[in-house]
């Protein structure tokens, strides 16, 4: 499970224009629609052909709770591509992205200044080019640990150097702790 991979998801899935489907035989027949038959499902929820068809059909209603999540997170990834490919490309080219936060931040700076940790909460807007990093690195399969250090260098620059107008001599930003991440576009 991924903090920021998620939390990317999470503020994407806000712009869709109709909900995802609900229910477990709802979910199955988009699947099947989407990959285009029953085996191909089976294989990619590990289940058995005969076990998506009785869904559905619906035979069977209730899934296990590992397949439910399993299927709701196959869903939701392929749901509206087109609302979702608008809405990264909206935020990649002019409206960047907002992150809240509420984790310890500390910075690198030289010797004298003020550089301890601390836990703040953050609500910062990124500019887009920081959301386009943020989309691409994502697509591309970067881990947590990438996506938080494009975060931490973006913070960096609108939050502590303030686009270039202070503390121009700091190093580098120290984004730990992670208590809560929100991104919203």
């Amino acid at each position: 499970m991924s903090l920021f991979g998620d939390g990317l998801d999470a503020a994407v899935q806000k712009t869709f224009t109709r909900p995802a489907p609900k229910t477990a035989p709802a979910q199955m027949r988009y699947l099947v629609r989407q990959l285009k038959g029953t085996r191909a499902v089976a294989r990619m929820l590990r289940i058995s052909q005969r076990t998506v068809e009785r869904y559905v059909k619906d035979q069977i209603k209730k899934p296990r709770p590992d397949l439910a999540a399993r299927l709701e997170r196959e869903v939701k990834k392929r749901w509206q591509p087109q609302i979702r490919a608008r809405a990264r490309q909206k935020a990649a080219t002019t409206g960047g992205i907002v992150i809240d936060t509420r984790a310890r931040l500390g910075y690198t700076a030289p010797i004298g200044s003020t550089d301890q940790d601390r836990i703040r909460h953050l609500t910062v807007a990124l500019p887009p080019q920081y959301a386009a990093r943020l989309f691409d690195a994502q697509e591309s399969g970067a881990s947590d640990r990438q996506l938080r250090e494009i975060a931490a260098e973006a913070l960096k620059e609108v939050y502590f150097q303030d686009n270039g107008r202070r503390a121009g001599s700091l190093e580098e930003v120290r984004f730990t702790d992670i208590e809560h991440l929100e991104f919203d576009l």
